[in-house]
């Protein structure tokens, strides 16, 4: 508002400058011979040359400048001249679609005071030095021209010139402007407005603040998107700063990462100040506010403002400008807190903007109080509670947008009261009741709703009868997650200026009207439903749709033929039949999603016309063949092709990564074989890889490692592969996903997995890692083996980390390094060959939810630093070697399932039947069996002393009788004789009967 003011009055200034000039020249012209030329023909001649020849260096496309011929150039386009003099004083080409060169025949105009060549393509030339030359031009704007290079300081020269526009481009790949210094502009001591926005000036020598603090009659200062890093901070502001007639600034869109300085709220002129993202950070100084009590505009939005300060500087803006501020725009600054009272002092606010805070409380009855407010956005933040009925209050309300909060209760019918009301936005809170005509009936503005809701946490109903003529026309409408009539809405018919339509889930179960198809539609999602019947044969509107979604449905029958539509989602329904083989002349698609449906027969090669297709989604159908070779050369910009859960067979074609751009690559649960493709190895943007469940055979190429550094989901599970596991996949830093399980794989587990970054660090839930993945609304999914279960992740799919070895036979032991990855969730080793023990410091993973190492041959105990894993939920050891007791502490206590531990014959303890020493007993067997140790120790040492003194005893007391007396030498040697004759005897009888008999047996037989 105050920008418009001060432009007013520089235009003012500027015709009373002009009127000055046509005075002096009238008292000039007596004795004129250009001027006694000119009476007659309107236009100097010189000048009209001087014009035709810029003309000619001009590359005028759409003919803006035909009209310049004839003698008086005074009446072609853009040109102005004098009244009296003829001579030309204006040159306005803004939005003229001109390139080229400028030429310095406009030298010849020496009355020029007013040029603009703004709103062109000048493909990056430079500004020319000549322009500094015309001594009376007072109104120079050059801005969004696409003029590059540096600024020429002749510029300096111009001492006349009021109002200086010099904004860059700003998109990307433009040209780049930029200067050397600053000190021309010293030079433009009557300058009243500067823009020098997009225009770098980090490499400039003079500081911006000392540059601009030397113009006296500057009233706006323009300086957006110029690459600052320094906002001086001066600690005296009466010596440093003069800014005495400054009503605008603008310094958004500036790398400053610093505080606001103390002498920004001392410029008692200032109007607006725009700091749009310009890396301010809390808090706000404790200054004193007087000063700014003709503040109108204040927008710190997109900032890093600590919460700290921030009250204060509301209630103290509330004192000095509680008549003056017109606009308070906060947001996105991470603002916390209720809000306070004082908002509600703001006489004169019409617009207060405090989205992506983390205010919290309940919707302030301060507001109520801002009658004279226009628009109020409080999205993203945490309020809570109902809308208050005083809202009714704020008559001139135009636009409000309380959306994604944690507000309840139902919607006041107060809000119909609102009749400016053009936008309300309410979506994500939870809502109850219901919401009627009693709401809309005076809301004859009403252009903009919407009611998309949290998926139905509480029951909330649209209600309105089918005949109602609504009192509004709207342009765009969003009721999601609600109940309304199961019939299709017909009082939409009425609304003609109709443009954007989402009805998703809301219970609708009829047919789609054909009069839907006849709407100016932009977008349309009727997602969710119970729609059934067919579609028509063409979805041909009289405007290019941008979206169509159709999404999980009922419907039936064959694909439409023709469709002018960019995004068509046809998903999850029962669509079937072929895929039309003339979809290549629905030449403007760039998402086709025809996924879940029965579609059978090939697919189509015309699909390489449709040359602006960045998704194809065919997969869970019917569809069979081999995939064609023939049309990937020609889908230069597709991000992703998911082909999976069909009937697919043959190979992986030779041309299939010959597009670079893919990021996206699903051909799992299909009949394809053969070894991987050394095509693949082309496809260096990757990001997820999914050839799970078919027939490939071979190793797993090397290249996978080194030729996809941007790889950070890779599934072939489920096929043939064998060899090792390459240890080039470690240098897949990015890598969150790795599922190699049930195939034929050998060797030990690399151990430089434990070197995965990503499995080491938190992962972001909605990363983008491409602009044209969240322009194509692709949202890629992944069927995991996830705590035991087959389960399909999407949304939080990025944060899902998982390494699944399993069935394979991989052998060796499992390396200590695994235990590095700290953050990973799933780990399954099982069924293979693993030996030795599970790793100490297993323990340090503190992130698993799911452990499945059975079916191997591990051994030794449990480790104790397992049970630190608070968050394992799953636990799979059976089927091994281990020992030991079971740990009883932490998330161990509530395994309870014996099949967690089965099969291993040396485990005890809970939940096991096979019981456990208590460690009290053990300790006390211990101490028996140690003093049972000591006491064998003695008698073993007396036992080996008796040994060694009977046996020279017993052998002389034996022996040496013997020796000594004949008669008993005699007696004992003739009894050793007779009993030997004895037993000899006894074995030859007992011998000849046992003969005897076993010839008697023989013969009876």
């Amino acid at each position: 508002m105050a920008s418009k003011k001060t432009t007013l009055v520089l235009h003012i200034l500027f015709f009373l400058s002009m009127l000055s000039e046509i005075l002096i020249s009238k008292a000039n012209t007596t004795n004129s011979t250009d001027a006694d030329l000119n009476q007659g023909w309107g236009c100097i001649e010189g000048e009209r040359k001087a014009l035709l020849e810029f003309k000619h260096g001009l590359i005028d496309p759409s003919g803006q400048l035909s009209s310049w011929f004839g003698v008086d150039c005074c009446e072609w386009i853009g040109v102005d001249c004098n009244n009296k003099t003829g001579n030309v004083v204006k040159v306005d080409l803004r939005k003229r679609l001109l390139g080229g060169e400028i030429s310095d025949s406009l030298l010849d105009l020496k009355h020029l005071n007013y040029l603009d060549l703004s709103c062109n393509d000048f493909k990056g030339i430079q500004i020319p030095d000549f322009l500094g030359s015309f001594e009376r031009l007072r109104y120079l704007d050059l801005s969004y021209a696409a003029f590059g290079g540096m600024i020429p300081p002749h510029l300096g020269n111009l001492s006349h010139l009021r109002f200086l526009d010099l904004h860059g481009e700003g998109y990307y790949n433009s040209p780049a402007v930029g200067v050397y210094n600053l000190n021309w502009i010293s030079g433009l001591s009557s300058l009243k407005y500067l823009d020098l926005g997009e225009v770098n000036l980090s490499k400039a020598t003079t500081n911006w603040m000392q540059a601009v603090n030397i113009l006296p009659s500057l009233l706006e200062l323009h300086l957006s998107n110029c690459e600052l890093n320094d906002f001086p901070h001066y600690s005296d502001p009466n010596l440093f700063v003069n800014f005495t007639s400054l009503q605008v600034i603008d310094l958004s869109g500036n790398n400053f990462n610093t505080n606001l300085p103390s002498w920004l709220f001392n410029i008692s002129t200032l109007r607006d100040l725009y700091l749009i993202s310009a890396a301010i950070r809390g808090p706000i100084p404790h200054v004193k506010l007087q000063s700014l009590r003709n503040l109108v505009t204040l927008d710190l939005s997109y900032n890093e403002i600590a919460s700290e300060g921030t009250i204060e500087l509301v209630n103290g803006l509330s004192i000095c400008c509680n008549n003056s501020l017109e606009v308070l725009q906060l947001g996105y600054n991470g603002l916390s807190g209720e809000l306070p009272d004082s908002l509600g002092n703001f006489n004169n606010l019409r617009s207060l903007d405090l989205k992506y805070n983390s205010f919290d409380g309940p919707f302030p009855i301060a507001i109520q109080h801002l009658t004279n407010l226009e628009s109020l956005d409080l999205s993203r933040n945490s309020l809570s509670g109902p809308i208050p009925m005083g809202i009714g209050n704020m008559l001139r309300m135009k636009r409000l947008d309380l959306s994604f909060n944690i507000m309840n209760g139902t919607i006041p019918k107060s809000i119909g009261q609102l009749r400016k009301l053009t936008a309300l936005f309410l979506d994500g809170n939870s809502w109850e009741g219901v919401v009627s005509e009693i709401h809309f009936n005076n809301l004859t503005k009403l252009e903009f709703l919407s009611l998309h809701l949290l998926p139905k946490k509480r029951p909330f109903r649209f209600h309105v009868r089918p005949e109602w003529i609504p009192p509004f026309s709207l342009k765009y409408i969003d009721i999601s997650n609600c109940d309304a009539s199961p019939m299709f809405p017909s009082w939409l018919r009425t609304q003609k200026r109709l443009e954007d339509i989402t009805l998703k889930n809301v219970g609708i179960s009829d047919t789609i009207p054909e009069w839907l198809w006849k709407l100016d539609i932009v977008s349309l999602d009727l997602s969710k439903n119970q729609l059934y019947g067919k579609l028509p044969n063409s979805l041909y509107f009289s405007s290019t749709t941008f979206l169509v979604d159709l999404r999980f449905n009922r419907l039936v029958g064959r694909l439409p033929l023709r469709f002018n539509v960019v995004w068509l989602f046809l998903g999850n329904n029962l669509f079937s039949g072929p895929i039309p083989l003339n979809i290549g002349d629905s030449s403007r698609l760039v998402v086709l999603d025809v996924s879940g449906n029965l579609l059978n027969g090939s697919i189509p090669s015309s699909i390489s016309k449709l040359k602006y297709l960045k998704v194809i989604d065919f997969s869970n159908n019917h569809l069979s063949g081999n995939i064609p070779t023939n049309i990937w050369n020609d889908l230069n910009g597709l991000i992703a092709l998911d082909l999976s859960k069909n009937k697919l067979s043959g190979g992986i074609p030779s041309w299939m990564c010959s597009v670079t751009s893919l990021l996206y690559l699903k051909l799992s649960d299909n009949n394809l074989s053969g070894e991987l493709s050394p095509s693949l190895r082309n496809c260096e943007r990757l990001y997820s890889l999914d050839l799970g469940n078919n027939r490939f055979s071979g190793e797993i190429p090397k290249w996978i490692g080194e030729r996809m550094p941007s790889l950070v989901q890779l599934r072939l599970r489920g096929n043939m592969l064998i060899g090792g596991i390459p240890v080039q996949l470690c240098h897949l830093s990015h890598l969150h996903i790795l599922d190699l399980a049930i195939n034929n794989l050998s060797g030990s587990i690399p151990q430089c997995l434990g070197n995965l970054n990503a499995l080491t660090s938190i992962a972001l839930l909605y990363r983008e890692i491409d602009e044209d993945t969240k322009l194509a609304k692709y949202s890629n999914h992944m069927e995991l083996v996830v705590k035991g279960q087959d389960m399909e992740f999407e949304s939080i799919l990025p944060i899902v980390k998982l390494i699944d070895l399993s069935s394979n036979n991989l052998w060796g032991e499992i390396p200590q390094e695994i235990t590095n990855l700290s953050t990973l969730g799933t780990l399954n080793l099982s069924r293979n060959q693993l030996i030795g023990k599970i790793p100490q410091k297993i323990g340090a993973m503190q992130g698993l939810e799911t452990l499945d190492l059975s079916c191997n041959h591990l051994s030794g105990p449990i480790p104790m630093s397992m049970a630190s894993i608070t968050s394992l939920s799953h636990l799979n050891l059976s089927h091994n070697l281990l020992s030991g007791p079971i740990p009883t502490t932490n998330q161990f206590s509530t395994f309870n399932d014996p099949s967690i531990y089965e099969a291993n014959l040396g485990l005890c303890g809970l939940p096991l039947s096979a019981n456990c020493t208590p460690p009290n007993n053990q300790n006390h067997k211990n101490d028996q069996d140690d003093k049972q140790d000591d006491e064998d120790g003695r008698y073993m040492t007396w036992f080996f002393i008796s040994m060694a003194m009977g046996f020279p005893v017993g052998f002389w007391a034996i022996c040496g009788s013997l020796a000594l007396n004949k008669s008993w030498r005699h007696a004992y040697f003739r009894f050793f004789d007779e009993t030997r004759d004895r037993l000899l005897v006894f074995i030859i009888v007992n011998m000849t009967r046992l003969k005897r008999k076993i010839e008697r047996i023989g013969v009876h037989g």
